[in-house]
């Protein structure tokens, strides 16, 4: 029946029909829907209704606007699971055939009402080298991201990463994270061509946890610290290994400590090579992602006294990935298409 649905229809016919069976009759111009949907990505519900009451004297429920942003939310996930392209959001094409394009992962926790209270939301953020702009010293503003949000299991997550990665054809792939070892593990299985960075703070707060615990005066701390740092910088990862191994204590703290170090290093050397990836123009740090996650996650879903559930916190960080990709025309095309 399906097979014949799809000849008859096609597969935009297919897709307007599952979205009209599955409309709940709101009731509100397309326009409202769509005013409702960004307010209901921007903040709480409740100040949503009291914004579009004073601004254009509309009255609107919280929970209406919770009921119509879920809604939309929710439909996104199916979109992208039938690998409709039209409804996933897509960088520019690379201007040039080599261009670098990197994606970052990092995972938070989020406040449930759930039997488990707390669970994980990972996020990426994928963005093209070209569009890191240097706005000052030692500070850099990139103009356009694709974010990807999953509340639950990297089962759950990579199928959704994979095919917003599939439509970067031209582009040479980085990938940069914390040393999680089930991004890495994805990463070699799926992409063993890749580029694999970790990030460099991560790898610097091993070093410097051990000095803190090992050192009493402040001035040979700094000095071993930033012997360390600069042969990092130098891919140097062996030597430093050495230097960790050299320092002798009997505290229980410092062993483990620095026994944690040299395993980290040793199962991330291929990965600190920082003076090869700065001459080939390569970021060497996570903090696009760790940013994202605080302007996508935390600032709406991690406020005080919050409790989602997985469905309801799934459809919120949905619409405000697509809004901070800069794709809400696409919310606002399934609005149309549900109409």
């Amino acid at each position: 029946m399906l097979k014949k649905i799809l000849t008859v229809f096609g597969r935009a016919s297919l897709l307007k029909t599952h979205m009209l069976c599955q409309h709940k009759a709101f009731k509100i111009t397309m326009y409202m829907q769509s005013m409702i949907c960004l307010l209901g990505q921007q903040s709480v519900f409740e100040s949503g209704s009291k914004m579009l009451k004073k601004l254009l004297g509309l009255s609107v429920s919280a929970k209406q606007i919770q009921r119509v942003s879920e809604w939309y939310g929710g439909q996104i996930d199916p979109l992208i699971q039938s690998n409709h392209i039209q409804f996933i959001p897509q960088l520019p094409v690379p201007k040039v055939q080599d261009e670098f394009t990197y994606t970052m992962m990092d995972g938070s926790m989020l406040c449930t009402v759930e039997k488990e209270k707390w669970k994980e939301v990972k996020l990426a953020r994928i963005f093209h080298g070209s569009q890191n702009i240097g706005i000052q010293k030692n500070r850099n503003y990139i103009a356009r991201s694709v974010y990807i949000s999953h509340v639950g299991s990297i089962a759950g997550f990579f199928p959704k990463l994979e095919r917003h990665l599939a439509l970067l054809k031209r582009s040479k792939k980085v990938f940069i994270g914390d040393g999680a070892k089930w991004i890495w593990k994805w990463v070699e299985d799926n992409y063993p061509g890749a580029i694999q960075i970790l990030d460099y703070y991560h790898a610097i707060e091993k070093i410097e946890l051990l000095a803190k615990l090992y050192f009493t005066q402040e001035v040979k701390k700094k000095e071993w610290l930033d012997l360390q740092k600069e042969l990092l910088f130098d891919n140097q990862v062996l030597e430093v290994i050495q230097n960790i191994r050299n320092i002798r204590s009997n505290k229980k703290e410092v062993k483990e400590v620095k026994n944690n170090a040299i395993n980290y290093y040793l199962e991330n050397e291929d990965r600190m090579m920082y003076k090869t990836f700065r001459e080939m123009g390569l970021l060497i740090g996570s903090g696009p992602i760790e940013s994202a996650h605080r302007n996508i996650i935390q600032q709406r879903l991690k406020l005080s006294g919050q409790k989602w559930s997985i469905s309801g916190a799934q459809s919120i960080i949905n619409l405000r990935c697509y809004e901070q990709s800069g794709e809400w025309k696409l919310i606002e095309n399934l609005i149309k298409l549900a109409a």
